[in-house]
């Protein structure tokens, strides 16, 4: 039987999400009443402008009073979507404090403090659901706390950031610069005006820091994660990946140790081959593939971004958040037992593709050589040219050569067999101070084979 008192709801924020969360909560009333067992009514909706016209917002409802809103007392649940640190995470424990539950969708709060939201909702017996901090409308986050809660989970590695992936894929497919790339992403609304947080990674590692935490069940911040971004990619890069059977995706990496005993969190541009899954996660999409003990491989793929698919997996959890209060329970809160230890980057082992600028002379890959074998890296493949197309002078090797006198400068792609990053960034320094190595032009990390 359905209860007739409504679920009160509390809306921080009216922007391109929560005014689709609000959207779908008035048209899709009657559908969330019969899913969740009792109607849910809009209560109050907090934003910075209060004369902007909100289409379907009856605007009796809308305060500038954020702080009034969750403290009234009679408010069920509060849907957060305003992001940032402050205020946001002062309202989320004000929430829990007044007896209201909590949805949000804020990556870089959760990343940043979830430890502490976590415990404040325990305190209070309230719930906090986030499934739309990570993937946008991609269960991601539901399935690694609960569908493998009874599971081992090894390794996460995906495209979490729609715009990077864009930029990327045209690079790829088009030939485009970074920057024609970026202008692109920018025209068709998937870069902001500012894209900083996306380019650099920042985007990417907040949602990293949670991801990790979840799928091993240690607390993982956006500190503890290394973070690059694709700035620095070039269409040399591009050429370089295609070449070698692969492509370039800027990825987030969580993986738990050999021994078990740390994990690792990073995301940086690396190539793949085209034969991983994720090699084929075309333009502004979102993909991760889970490794666990037991369920083996599993891929989650979606748009993860934009009003529309992050309000899905906001309103998914306003009705997992609603079904818990009818039956005075909450779901499932932070699981962090295993307090492992985050490993620094110097320990990730894997591959790696190293572009020199080199010294057109005899000699010069050996001792190219004798530096990588100095330092514990060992080399799989070598590929030298010249730097004057057209004139007869460009040549490649495989590993062995003592290099050729080809006229002109000369480029040395160098790609690695498995080893640790702080031997490879030995490796790089120790280069640098060659005479004949007249710089690092690109380093990237070859992953997913």
């Amino acid at each position: 039987m359905m209860r007739t008192r409504p679920l009160k709801v509390a809306l921080l924020g009216c922007g391109v999400v929560g005014s689709e969360v609000a959207r779908i909560m008035t048209t899709h009333a009657d559908d969330l009443a019969a899913r969740i067992g009792a109607p849910v009514e809009l209560a109050g909706v907090a934003v910075r402008r209060p004369s902007k016209v909100r289409e379907g917002i009856d605007p009796a409802l809308i305060t500038t009073d954020a702080t009034a809103l969750v403290k009234r007392g009679d408010i069920d649940v509060v849907i957060e979507v305003i992001g940032g640190i402050e205020p946001a995470r002062t309202l989320i424990t004000t929430a829990f404090e007044h007896g209201a539950s909590v949805v949000s969708a804020n990556k870089a709060l959760l990343a940043e403090d979830g430890a502490v939201l976590h415990a404040a909702a325990e305190q209070h017996g309230r719930d906090l659901y986030y499934e739309a901090a990570v993937a946008g409308a991609i269960p991601l986050v539901r399935p690694l706390r609960e569908s493998l809660a009874g599971d081992k989970v090894n390794r996460v590695l995906g495209i979490v950031n729609g715009t990077t992936n864009f930029i990327l894929d045209k690079m790829d497919t088009s030939g485009a610069g970074y920057s024609e790339a970026l202008d692109e992403a920018t025209a068709l609304g998937y870069a902001e005006a500012d894209p900083t947080a996306d380019v650099e990674g920042f985007d990417a590692a907040a949602k990293a820091a949670i991801l990790a935490g979840i799928a091993f069940h240690t607390r993982v911040r956006i500190g503890d994660v290394h973070r690059e971004g694709i700035t620095e990619v070039t269409a040399a890069d591009i050429a370089s990946a295609r070449r070698m059977g692969c492509t370039v995706k800027l990825l987030a990496i969580c993986e738990r140790a050999a021994d078990g005993q740390s994990v690792t969190a990073r995301v940086h541009p690396a190539m793949i081959p085209l034969s991983h899954p994720l090699a084929s996660v075309r333009e502004a999409y979102n993909a991760v593939f889970v490794e666990a003990e037991a369920a083996g491989q599993l891929m989650f793929y979606g748009p993860g971004a934009g009003g529309s698919p992050t309000a899905s997996a906001v309103l998914g959890d306003l009705v997992a958040v609603c079904r818990n209060k009818l039956n005075e329970a909450t779901g499932p809160g932070e699981s962090a037992y295993t307090r492992l230890p985050v490993s620094p980057m110097g320990d990730v082992v894997t591959r790696y593709h190293i572009s020199l600028d080199v010294a057109d002379k005899p000699g010069v890959l050996a001792q190219v050589a004798t530096v990588f074998a100095e330092k514990g890296v060992s080399i799989d493949t070598v590929r030298q040219q010249g730097r004057n197309p057209g004139s007869g002078d460009e040549v490649a090797t495989e590993q062995g050569g003592g290099g050729r006198r080809v006229g002109g400068e000369a480029s040395l792609v160098v790609v690695t067999h498995r080893a640790s990053d702080a031997a490879l960034s030995a490796t790089v320094e120790a280069l640098r101070k060659l005479d004949t190595v007249r710089g690092v032009a690109s380093i990237m990390r070859v992953e997913g084979e």
